[in-house]
């Protein structure tokens, strides 16, 4: 843990903050805290830089909430004085959640107490908007949400002392891109910008530059230094596609092994490897886009709580996921490039604890790892050909030499079936028949004569059901009710072959 001799008291921080996070337990500020604080306090727009697990919520989440809750020229009115802006739901609510904590015992100006509220999709929009009617001095919120609700005029940003963006390279992307550039527009000019991210490349911190007023790019540790940090241990092995389920049904019965992440390019694979862990008896979980928002705040409960310990999860869905515990990091799949990786494996080792990462690469991704490796100096562009069956993964992740690729029963894969249970129409729920089909030869939709069908009495049914399909008949048919439809006849024999015949 990077602690310096500075306590938040002694960088300006109003009491009330404080102590909520003594509370917290939190007394001495992180590195790109102490950093932040001054030119935060002080106004000043700022690009922030730290790799995940060191405190970056806090870096702008503490002067946020100082400078809303201490401007005597602007009191609190209810309308929101404050926006954060993230990429996920998930982590939205873990940045709600930390908001909401350090700001307990602020005070207001109108008797109202001081509120954080969170907005973001999946969830009803009528407990949002009363939410915002009664009255907010922060907002956290997705930007799909977020300008549904500033549309519908139930989100008012005209008043906006603070601006955050939180994982800007990921807010900044294309994807997101016209979604926050509404958003700018809804803001005013006077507000203080802040952006804070693990990492930050040229690009786009030239395109946050466009919107922000000579900000200050604060780098509290050097360029990827989450991927070399001597916490967390990193192993990368090339791997078989077909082979690789049962090479992490190895990696997950290492000796010391806790809660684990498990990462993937795909939601698809993402839930096959799920299903297949669980096939297994591992007690695992999914979080990625196709899951309902019900589905995956189930998982991450149970991931947090211990129900869990394995979560698989795409990059993005992963955004936000703050849990110190984490020992292990699995990319099942190489990641796209060097930042992708860092976010990965910066899962685990937070805090000063001590992490594994390990990379499981296929043939076709050696180019794409060859690339991290070279970024970030890892010194393994050509890893180790390893199966499950090869002792030297045995022996480098401490996994005992009789592990089997099973560990028990089947697990059951609650996330999955919770999220159909969501769409999914019981065949109890579909009504009964209320008669029995029976086949007859009809011509022009009456039975024929001299038929078991043509007598009514032999199956009433059947002449409900005639009845109905006359009443159905399209447009066309004759006077006489008949239709005009026309039907095959018997093939006459020509008169050659009658005379042939006699």
């Amino acid at each position: 843990m990077t602690q310096l001799n500075h306590s938040f008291a002694e960088l300006g921080v109003r009491d009330e903050i404080v102590r909520a996070l003594a509370e917290n337990g939190i007394e001495h500020p992180f590195a790109i805290q102490e950093l932040t604080l001054p030119l935060a306090l002080a106004g000043d727009d700022l690009i922030g830089q730290a790799r995940t697990g060191m405190g970056k919520t806090y870096a702008f989440g503490v002067p946020l909430l100082h400078r809303v809750s201490s401007d005597e020229n602007r009191p609190l009115t209810g309308a929101p004085r404050a926006l954060v802006v993230v990429p996920t739901r998930e982590l939205c609510l873990q940045v709600y959640n930390d908001l909401a904590g350090a700001a307990k015992h602020l005070p207001t100006n109108d008797g109202r107490k001081f509120t954080v509220t969170s907005i973001y999709g999946g969830r009803p929009y009528e407990p949002q908007i009363e939410a915002l009617r009664k009255g907010v001095d922060v907002v956290v919120g997705t930007p799909g949400r977020l300008l549904d609700l500033a549309q519908q005029g139930h989100l008012q940003l005209g008043g906006l002392s603070v601006l955050v963006l939180d994982e800007a390279d990921e807010m900044l992307d294309l994807g997101f891109l016209p979604d926050i550039e509404r958003i700018l527009q809804l803001t005013p000019d006077s507000r203080q910008a802040m952006l804070f991210s693990a990492t930050m490349p040229d690009p786009i911190i030239t395109l946050a530059r466009t919107f922000m007023n000579q900000p200050t790019h604060i780098r509290a540790e050097a360029p990827h230094s989450a991927a070399t940090h001597d916490t967390t241990a990193q192993y990368a092995y090339r791997a078989h596609a077909l082979d690789k389920v049962e090479l992490v049904s190895r990696i997950l019965q290492a000796r010391g092994r806790g809660a684990t992440m498990v990462f993937t390019r795909t939601k698809r694979t993402a839930q096959k490897v799920s299903d297949e862990l669980a096939e297994r008896g591992f007690k695992v979980g999914a979080v990625h886009g196709d899951l309902g928002q019900g589905a995956r705040e189930k998982a991450l409960k149970s991931f947090r709580t211990g129900e869990i310990d394995v979560l698989v999860a795409t990059d993005v869905a992963a955004r936000g996921i703050d849990i110190d515990d984490v020992t292990h990091v699995i990319n099942y799949q190489c990641p796209e490039d060097e930042q992708a990786y860092v976010h990965r494996i910066g899962r685990t080792g937070r805090a000063g604890k001590t992490g594994v990462a390990i990379t499981l690469v296929d043939w076709d991704e050696l180019a794409r790892w060859e690339m991290i490796d070279k970024a970030l100096n890892l010194g393994n562009p050509d890893p180790a050909e390893t199966y499950s069956s090869s002792p030297h993964i045995y022996e480098d992740l401490d996994i005992p030499t009789d592990a089997t690729g099973t560990v028990g029963k089947p697990a059951k894969r609650a996330t999955k079936a919770s999220d159909e249970d969501e769409h999914r129409i019981s065949s109890a729920d579909r009504p009964a028949r209320t008669r029995t089909r029976s086949r007859r030869r009809t011509r022009g939709g009456k039975p024929l004569t001299g038929h078991p069908d043509s007598h009514p009495e032999a199956h009433p049914e059947s002449v409900s059901a005639a009845a109905e399909d006359t009443d159905a008949a399209p447009a066309g048919e004759s006077e006489a009710g008949e239709q005009t439809t026309r039907r095959r006849r018997r093939r006459r024999p020509r008169k050659t072959e009658a005379a042939t015949a006699g």
